[in-house]
């Protein structure tokens, strides 16, 4: 959802740096980069053991994140190129949609209002929750379980080295759509397929990735 759907992780970034600038530390834009598509829980947990920050105000930090973010993103984050078109691909071809994100399920409910995309999907689930969230497979696994589909018929789209993971260890097919200054980095290697837009999805890509 965030960063493939609607162009949310700015606001992530400017919700998780002015947090972290009230315990008096400055992630680089690389620092921040290396942890998406964690959870807040995880994401707070990472940066307070790397900068020894005490762990009682990690609660806090983690609802002021979140706070924040879901401000930041129901007031000015855009759609992503494709988020329409791609969904409307699937849905004319007779396919089950389903969101698995990291990102609590307020937030799920405040950005598919915000795209008025509701109607295409069969179902969604947070990490939010769950023991373990991505790179672990479980969210997708149980969103795989609402739409009784089998992780092998299954296609994901994934925006973060994090989330590829957690679809790859789902045995899903997983396509990448990076962010384009890190488009170019290797680690993209263990998709199916990488592409520098939702839009650049099309019938030969889904034969390709379908074997």
């Amino acid at each position: 959802m965030d960063g493939l759907l609607i162009d949310s992780e700015p606001c992530w970034q400017e919700a998780g740096i002015e947090t972290m600038g009230q315990f008096e530390v400055s992630l680089t834009l690389e620092q921040y980069h290396f942890t998406t598509g964690l959870r807040t829980r995880e994401w707070i947990a990472y940066w307070f053991d790397y900068f020894r920050i005490d762990n009682r105000f990690a609660r806090e930090a983690e609802e002021t994140i979140i706070r924040k973010a879901i401000e930041k993103i129901g007031e000015k984050a855009q759609p992503m190129p494709g988020y329409d078109y791609i969904l409307s691909f699937f849905r004319d071809r007779k396919f089950k949609t389903g969101l698995a994100t990291s990102s609590p399920v307020a937030l799920i409910e405040v950005v598919v209002d915000k795209l008025g995309i509701r109607k295409y999907l069969d179902g969604y689930r947070s990490a939010e929750n769950l023991p373990l969230g991505k790179p672990h497979p479980q969210v997708y696994m149980d969103c795989l379980q609402d739409l009784g589909s089998s992780p092998m018929e299954a296609v994901c789209f994934e925006d973060s080295f994090n989330g590829m993971i957690s679809a790859k260890a789902a045995r899903m097919k997983c396509i990448v759509v990076p962010a384009s200054e890190f488009y170019a980095q290797t680690k993209w290697g263990a998709a199916d397929l990488k592409l520098p837009s939702l839009l650049r999805f099309g019938p030969g890509e889904l034969k390709k990735v379908a074997g």
